[in-house]
């Protein structure tokens, strides 16, 4: 019998928590909200989810510990997904109106405010997914729910063989930007799967299966 895998979604106020939680449950996992982190360690998966302003969501996270837990499980391997703003804050830096923020730094670079005629991008965009992505398999023509007006347009991370590179997907609003990113234990998504209809919820189910 094949064990269904445990997610826990960080809840540090902010965020769609609840959204997360039910969209993970019928992908197929275990779902549980929890700002324990002995509990979000332990997991099989972890969600940090996030809405808001860049800055706050650091905040928000570092007031809870998230950020200690988000670097212990990817120094041991352990998956870790973020949403939206839990993406951006993945970067080195976020730049909203003038100010420039401290992000947790997994990845270099700076998440900035989109160059499109119309903010907030708020809408359906089909993404051209990167070669051998895990998350956008049988999906790859699917459209997915973004509302931002910030994201990360460039990518900066230089990976040395023999460690295998990032599969980055990209999306077009104004000009291109990551609308998600697969390296090794840490994946996340600019656009929302809790509100992406089936395609999300197989998104999310893709991810659950490569955490057995």
């Amino acid at each position: 019998m094949t064990r269904t895998p445990k997610v826990a979604v960080f809840d540090y106020e902010s965020g769609n928590v609840h959204s997360a939680v039910k969209a993970l449950a019928a992908a197929g996992a275990d779902a549980v909200l929890t700002r324990n982190r002995a509990e979000a360690l332990e997991a099989d998966g972890l969600v940090v989810p996030g809405v808001g302003a860049f800055a706050a969501v650091r905040d928000a996270l570092h007031a809870h510990g998230g950020d200690e837990v988000i670097d212990r499980r990817l120094a041991g391997g352990r998956p870790v997904l973020g949403i939206c703003v839990g993406m951006q804050i993945l970067f080195e830096r976020g730049v909203e109106r003038g100010v420039d923020s401290e992000g947790l730094g997994e990845w270099p670079g700076a998440v900035t405010e989109l160059n499109a005629p119309v903010l907030p991008h708020m809408g359906w965009n089909t993404v051209s997914p990167g070669d051998d992505s895990v998350l956008f398999q049988g999906i790859e023509e699917e459209r997915f729910y973004f509302v931002h007006s910030y994201g990360a347009q460039s990518w900066e991370l230089d990976v040395i063989p023999p460690f295998p590179q990032p599969v980055l997907t990209w999306t077009t609003y104004g000009d291109p930007f990551l609308a998600a990113v697969e390296n090794g234990p840490l994946s996340a998504t600019q656009f929302h799967p809790e509100k992406s209809g089936e395609a999300g919820i197989q998104l999310l189910r893709n991810w659950i299966g490569s955490l057995r």
